[in-house]
């Protein structure tokens, strides 16, 4: 399984459309893997988690074929994290397939509404949208895919997920908190090979919505005690906001003791 991360930062950006802050005028200054995009995954070319506004901007930097991607994966309705009006341009004459294929969309019911509501009549072709109910296991290609509930949007099905693909197990967990204990429980009997969490607030801590880096902590070592986790899973932090304040290389110098990789736009990992 070969993860790769598009964008890796929160909904503003890094540095921020209109934001004049220490932390954006570092990053600026910098470059580099301190700048960030919105949030965004690919898994080996055919499976996708999340589509921002900046998708466009992924494809041209990162060379990709959007054509090979068959399966995405909402994580929740947040437009960082789903842009339906640019799925509509994957139909004529916005697009020509050499091959004709039908994109299959996996989100909640809110992310459905969204959908809906620029859905074209002639996208059915090439898009079908698959309304998905948190714990139930489905089917994508060759994947097991289970939406597992997030901690974030209060009256949202938010979705992390635990895919299952060539033999690896991989917890992508954005946006959310610490986990809810249905989750948790979710999880008893899964070894995983990889595991990515929310880091939003960098070194702050945050219970709720997201997470800081203590409570990537509390969870790495709550996988290790519940047995989902060892000294050979992997460990990412990713989805990061200027109001964290500390660029990449300083998330390196707070991650790497505590056994963690930390994600940049481009950045991939083979699991």
């Amino acid at each position: 399984m070969r993860l790769k991360f598009l964008g890796t930062a929160a909904a503003e950006g890094w540095p921020a459309l209109f934001c004049q802050c220490d932390s954006c005028a570092k990053a600026r200054a910098n470059g580099g893997k301190n700048i960030r995009t919105r949030s965004s995954s690919l898994i080996d070319d055919s499976y996708m988690i999340d589509f921002s506004a900046d998708t466009y901007m992924h494809v041209l930097y990162e060379n990709i074929d959007l054509t090979k991607v068959e399966h995405l994966f909402i994580t929740h309705s947040h437009e960082d994290h789903f842009y339906p009006e640019d799925l509509m341009l994957r139909r004529p004459p916005y697009a020509h397939l050499n091959v004709p294929s039908r994109l299959t969309i996996y989100g909640n019911s809110s992310t459905k509404a969204l959908y809906d509501a620029v859905n074209a009549e002639d996208a059915d072709d090439v898009l079908e949208f698959k309304e998905i109910v948190a714990y139930n296991s489905f089917k994508a290609g060759d994947a097991i895919v289970t939406p597992l509930l997030a901690n974030h949007i209060p009256d949202e099905d938010c979705f992390i997920y635990l895919i299952e693909l060539n033999g690896k197990k991989l917890l992508y967990g954005h946006d959310s908190g610490y986990f809810p204990e249905a989750t948790w429980d979710a999880l008893k009997g899964h070894v995983l090979d990889a595991v990515t969490l929310d880091c939003t607030m960098g070194p702050e801590s945050c219970e709720r919505y997201h997470m800081g880096f203590p409570q990537n902590i509390r969870v790495k070592d709550r996988l290790i005690a519940q047995g989902n986790a060892d000294a050979n899973t992997i460990f990412i932090i990713n989805h990061f906001s200027h109001n964290g304040g500390l660029l990449h290389d300083e998330l390196v110098k707070m991650a790497k003791p505590h056994g963690f990789q930390v994600s940049y736009d481009g950045m991939e990992v083979q699991i």
